[in-house]
């Protein structure tokens, strides 16, 4: 059955996962409103396009860097704040939008994957 393979391990979400709530800590809750954007985007980058045999076509790859992430949850931090955290419940929404419509298919030999 052709379709997407996502080859994103439990492993690597709890490492995501511990790695952002200390960060989060670190930086006083501002690793909070970034974090969305990586725990989004890990299993992403790791998703495949494949054939009817198994066979990996493409590879999914998220073209969205550090600084489109800080404009972008800077704009919904503000929200947030306006609506007294009503906004925050479509921040998360509008993280996987915009991650999906960054998203650019390479194919699977080559090496060279775009500069984040």
């Amino acid at each position: 059955m052709s379709g997407f393979k996502c080859e994103f391990q439990l492993l690597e979400a709890l490492g995501l996962i511990i790695l952002w709530f200390f960060l989060s800590v670190i930086t006083l809750g501002f690793g909070a409103v970034i974090a969305p954007y990586y725990l989004a985007k890990a299993p992403l980058n790791q998703t495949f396009l494949v054939d009817q045999h198994g066979g990996k076509l493409a590879r999914l790859h998220v073209d969205f860097n550090l600084g489109q992430i800080i404009g972008h949850a800077v704009l919904w931090f503000i929200l947030s704040i306006i609506t007294c955290g009503i906004a925050y419940i479509f921040y998360w929404f509008a993280v996987v939008r915009k991650l999906i419509n960054s998203s650019v298919f390479l194919p699977v030999n080559t090496s060279s994957v775009p500069a984040e």
